[in-house]
């Protein structure tokens, strides 16, 4: 336990070796909030600042990434331009879970859904899931879905999923025509939020002739993708970095209820008990570990 006036922090020494420690309580500026922080700031206005895109820019301090410890702590001061404060009616867990949303929501404006597409999202992770929700609400008339794993297609289901494959050893051909088979139909867009190579294949396979493939997860640098299959049919390919200008859309969503995102928080952790939160998702349990800093916060 923290002692009064000590801040306790997750820290990341090394791959695999996590530690709970104590820092000095940063100083806040004056009028603090409840608020979201979105946790990449540029710490300059370039190019990519000027239109919009600011996601992009070389000069951008993220959240997390080395050398900074990131906020699994009491206390944490962060830019007041990137904090986005709460309506009453939204909880600080569902504030923990913008930066999931806003991939799902940078993601799918960028594949273009819109009233009656039909989409396919590759990989049931919170990724996944959130692009399903948003999807959904942007009009999306039929999402299909694939995983490895049951429990992870039947939280999809709960979530708004029409359609779900459990893919085992079928090759990338034979997913995609099973995406067809389900929508009756190539899908417009397709959301690829694993990064495995063979999903990436699939993606191209499957989606329909003029239509839209967005790569969400990251993979290795090199993959092997059938590329002139999808240039002589005009599958646009396209990539997301993180997100940009997400927050107030998403608390919009949350706030007005067009959006639930409750259901993927599956475990809750108090920050004394931190490395085992990761060990639960190291081993590969639930959807999404939520840790509590606020040692005051008994809430779901």
């Amino acid at each position: 336990m923290a002692a009064p006036g000590q801040n306790l922090a997750v820290v990341v020494h090394r791959a695999g070796d996590l530690r709970l420690e104590n820092h000095p309580i940063p100083e806040p500026g004056p009028n603090g909030d409840r608020v979201a922080i979105e946790p990449g700031v540029p710490r300059e206005m370039d190019e990519f600042c000027k239109t919009g895109r600011y996601n992009l820019s070389p000069t951008i301090f993220f959240c997390a990434t080395p050398p900074d410890n990131g906020n699994l702590c009491r206390y944490y001061k962060h830019s007041a331009s990137y904090c986005y404060k709460l309506p009453d009616n939204v909880t600080f867990e569902e504030g923990a879970l913008i930066e999931p949303l806003s991939v799902g929501i940078h993601a799918c404006k960028r594949a273009g859904v819109t009233l009656g597409s039909k989409v396919f999202v590759s990989g049931s992770g919170p990724i996944g899931l959130v692009n399903v929700l948003v999807a959904k609400m942007m009009g999306a008339a039929a999402v299909v879905i694939t995983d490895l794993s049951a429990s992870r297609l039947q939280k999809a289901k709960e979530v708004g999923a029409d359609f779900t494959i459990q893919v085992k050893n079928e090759t990338p051909q034979e997913v995609a025509s099973k995406v067809e088979s389900l929508l009756g139909c190539m899908p417009e867009i397709t959301v690829e939020c694993t990064g495995v190579q063979a999903c990436i294949q699939a993606g191209i396979y499957a989606t329909r002739s003029g239509g839209t493939l967005v790569l969400v997860g990251l993979g290795p640098e090199m993959v092997t993708v059938p590329i002139v299959n999808a240039a002589v049919r005009e599958v646009d390919i396209r990539g997301i970095f993180r997100y940009c200008n997400t927050w107030p859309v998403a608390i919009a969503l949350l706030a007005s209820k067009r959006i639930n995102v409750k259901p993927l928080v599956t475990h809750r952790f108090p920050l004394e008990k931190a490395l085992e939160a990761f060990e639960t998702t190291k081993r590969g349990e639930g959807v999404k570990v939520m840790l509590k800093c606020d040692p005051s916060d008994h809430s779901p």
